[in-house]
């Protein structure tokens, strides 16, 4: 035991004294997942917020034969402009072009179509490639859809019919959801986030264990050295975990403050990152850390060079994260079995306790014991590779 300490001070102090390293590890990884997340979830709030009060300017062709529409448009903040465009072609041309996001076309015969009770034809032009244009699209097929209903309730009055005979079902919404819950759809990424600033923070220390002493030629002295294996590895997959941890805490206390400062209360969402969330959330990690340092470790020791390690290691970060991805084509719901799945099961508990709910302890367990018991294999297997003559050929 005390020759794994000699070896896991030592594996510290070699990654603390690469100070860029380091700092990269430990400043650049946990802060830009949050910095960048918190960026473009500000940006697409106030945008969307942004969106919704300001008017939008529509060009109208043949508005005259739709007065009263023309007035009813106006009451949702749609700026017409009646006189822009006299040729349809012209005002097609420029929505292709993204030049204008929408524009409107009325029908010659559109005021004598709703006298006599036809479908009156209007054209809402638009291109439905240019993601910029959704919203003022939107905004305008729902005030002419609101308007539709308006004129078919009065055509029911006028002929003595209740409007509310042709309405069967009174659809109410009985939301469940709280604030807490809500900002989960868009703090969705963050545990990915979380993830990958985990195991980016033990990725100098795991190739520098095997692959950069290999290069500089002092791992044959190290091994010469009348010290166990066990020692060896536990020592240098330690300091990578030791990183690891504290990459998580850095990223973690970042998320939080970047949540914070995100202007969710105007969409009625609040971040849920108490300090009692937080530690929950890194009780949650440790054990992905351990795991995430056995299997860098791993990785690095069957690499010849740092350059070739820095390969490798690509691939075996990712890896714990692509199980999160199931939940984009199916949603799941936290379980016991589903807390074997390393990166789901961090997932799955993280985003619970942001919706607000308590960790259960047995999918904490489970999860933790999986995450534990993947790592020991994964330490057996380095261990079983630092004792062949293969790791300095």
């Amino acid at each position: 035991m005390n020759h794994a300490w000699t070896v896991l001070r030592k594996e510290l102090l070699d990654g603390i004294r690469d100070r860029r390293a380091l700092a990269s590890v430990l400043l650049f990884g946990p802060l830009f997942g949050p910095v960048l997340l918190g960026v473009m979830l500000a940006v697409g709030i106030e945008v969307g917020l942004d969106d919704a009060e300001r008017p939008i300017r529509v060009p109208v062709i043949g508005g005259q034969s739709a007065p009263n529409l023309m007035n009813h448009l106006s009451q949702y903040l749609i700026d017409l402009d009646h006189d822009a465009y006299a040729e349809i072609e012209a005002l097609r041309e420029d929505v292709r072009s993204g030049a204008l996001n929408v524009g409107l076309v009325v029908a010659e015969d559109f005021g004598e179509a709703l006298q006599s009770g036809a479908p009156a034809r209007l054209w809402v032009v638009a291109d439905d490639s240019n993601t910029s244009a959704h919203n003022s699209a939107g905004r305008l097929r729902r005030a002419l859809n609101a308007y539709g209903r308006m004129v078919a309730d009065a055509r029911l009055h006028l002929r003595g019919i209740d409007p509310a005979f042709t309405k069967p079902l009174a659809v109410l919404s009985d939301d469940q959801s709280t604030p807490a819950s809500r900002a989960v759809a868009l703090l969705g990424m963050m545990t990915y986030m979380l993830l990958l600033s985990v195991m980016v923070g033990g990725v100098a220390a795991a190739i520098d264990a095997t692959a950069g002493e290999r290069e500089r030629g002092s791992l044959e002295p190290l091994l010469a050295l009348p010290v166990a294996r066990e020692a060896l590895v536990v020592g240098k997959t330690g300091a990578a975990a030791l990183f690891m941890a504290a990459s998580a805490a850095i990223a973690i206390l970042s998320f939080a403050v970047a949540a914070r400062l995100l202007p969710l209360a105007d969409l009625s969402m609040r971040a849920n990152f108490t300090p009692a969330v937080c530690a929950a959330m890194y009780l949650a990690l440790l054990p992905f850390a351990a795991l995430g340092a056995s299997a860098l470790t791993l990785v690095a020791s069957f690499a010849k060079t740092f350059k070739e390690a820095q390969s490798w290691i690509g691939f075996a970060m990712l890896a714990p994260t692509l199980p999160i991805l199931i939940l984009v084509v199916k949603p799941l719901q936290a379980s016991a079995p589903l807390m074997l799945v390393p990166g789901l099961a961090q997932h799955l508990l993280i985003t619970g306790l942001i919706r607000g709910e308590a960790m259960d302890p047995l999918h904490l367990l489970v999860s933790a014991m999986s995450m534990l018991s993947l790592a020991a294999l994964l330490t057996l297997f380095t261990l079983r590779r630092y004792r062949s003559e293969k790791l300095l050929v």
